[in-house]
């Protein structure tokens, strides 16, 4: 039987790129491809009916064939699709997803087990969780734009699961419908640093689908992460409430399967601490020089007693201002005076500390106004869900009073809440911010604008 002819065919395109032009030439070739004349009709129609599978193999998987790959090395922008699946379809590689099908990483040869095939490789790379998170800290350092079509200079997809990807170093570009076939499932109270929330949406891929890094916990309520995670308009990482900001419920931890040991990031809740010793250890082991763990154990105490706004960078073992004015504060809150609240530790301050007794370090709202009239900024901690403080009230009052109150039910009080958050969101926005700046919660800026 002749062999067909295959002519070099390029049709016009918007797009330039060597990926994309490698695409319009395997479709044009797939439908250039001539039948000669003569031989059995049933086997013209079948060659024809190859070339239609051919070609329609090509749009629906965008290069999952083990010939295309070989044929094609260097992976080109994913076709999007606004097809999704149907509700009971299996769960497979499709490329109408956000993040596009999977694929080999871009520019390189495909693996031994081409990444268009179901499944996940028999065997993984082996990382630890300190290079997971290292590696997820060089597209944070770069700010890597988020595109769901191009690629960074290491060959990964910029979208979430490319992330991701990269991140564990898999070799290969997956997307959220194929992700949990590297890892496995897990619980909230199994979650380290390098593990991922996973959110995968197999009846409408395009809605909602998303993979974010976890990093550790913020604090001991376990109500908030540091989420690493590609999404618009770059890299990012901050604090995020558990699962997500949206669709909260649906995201699912799971830890990757060739993970290994290391944590870069521990996890604060988890951290295991020396027993705080009921004994006060002595005042000659705090002060200016003073370098030990019974600095770290006292401020620790102290944040648990409402002094977290005094460390930022949170507890140390080497003393500093953050100590003494923290302590000071605790003893203030006493009703000490004088050589009593000297910002020094001495056995009564241990004691209360230790056996968790007396007040707890007054919130800033007793402080001075600032500049302008301005009251201080009590600090983030003063805004996290369910906690009470008096300065909550402060900002839903000034909300109400700048337009941005429709969210109150009743009126502000003194915890916070989804209403608080969402009014704070409303006059972030309005100050023309997104993203990670305009998430609810109010920071120093957010402070200095509403009360302006």
């Amino acid at each position: 039987m002749p062999m067909p002819v295959f002519e070099e065919y390029e049709p016009a395109g918007d797009c330039a790129c060597l990926g994309c032009t490698q695409r319009r030439r395997a479709l044009a070739r797939a439908r250039a491809i001539p039948l000669r004349d003569g031989g059995h009709p049933a086997a013209r129609g079948t060659r024809r009916a190859l070339v239609l599978a051919t070609a329609a193999g090509v749009v629906l998987s965008g290069g999952g064939s083990a010939a295309l790959a070989a044929a094609t090395p260097v992976a080109g922008p994913e076709p999007v699709s606004l097809d999704t699946p149907a509700p009971d379809a299996p769960d497979a590689d499709i490329p109408g997803s956000p993040q596009g099908g999977r694929s080999p990483l871009h520019g390189r040869p495909a693996p031994a087990k081409p990444a268009g095939l179901p499944g996940a490789p028999s065997a993984v790379k082996r990382i630890d969780r300190t290079s997971i998170i290292t590696r997820a800290k060089l597209w944070l350092d770069a700010q890597v734009p988020y595109s769901m079509s191009a690629y960074w200079s290491d060959g990964y997809r910029q979208d979430c699961s490319g992330y991701v990807s990269m991140a564990w170093n898999l070799g290969t570009n997956e997307w959220t419908g194929s992700l949990d076939k590297f890892a496995t499932k897990i619980t909230k109270e199994e979650l380290l640093p390098g593990d991922m929330l996973l959110f995968h949406n197999p009846s409408n891929p395009t809605n909602g689908s998303h993979v974010v890094l976890f990093g550790g916990w913020v604090d001991e309520t376990r109500t908030h992460y540091v989420a690493y995670e590609q999404t618009r308009p770059t890299t990012r990482k901050g604090t995020t409430p558990y699962g997500y900001w949206t669709n909260a419920t649906k995201y699912v931890p799971y830890r990757f399967n060739g993970v290994t040991g290391g944590i870069a990031e521990p996890d604060p809740a988890t951290d295991p601490k020396p027993a705080v010793p009921t004994v006060f250890p002595g005042a000659t082991q705090f002060g200016p020089g003073a370098n030990n763990e019974y600095v770290a154990q006292l401020g620790r105490m102290l944040i648990d007693r409402g002094g977290r706004r005094f460390y930022p960078k949170g507890a140390s073992k080497a003393w500093s201002d953050s100590d003494r004015l923290a302590t000071q504060a605790f003893q203030t809150a006493q009703g000490w005076t004088g050589a009593d609240a000297d910002g020094i530790p001495g056995a009564h301050t241990w004691q209360l500390l230790v056996e968790h007794k007396g007040n707890d370090i007054r919130p800033t709202v007793d402080a001075a106004p600032g500049p302008a009239g301005v009251p201080a900024y009590p600090g983030p901690s003063a805004f996290r869900p369910g906690s009470t403080h008096p300065f909550i009230a402060v900002l839903g009052r000034q909300l109400v009073k700048k337009g941005f109150g429709k969210n109150h039910p009743s009126g502000p009080g003194g915890r916070w809440s989804e209403a608080d958050r969402r009014g704070v969101e409303a006059f972030q926005r309005a100050q023309g911010w997104r993203g990670a700046a305009a998430d609810g919660y109010p920071g120093p800026e957010t402070w200095r604008r509403l009360f302006a």
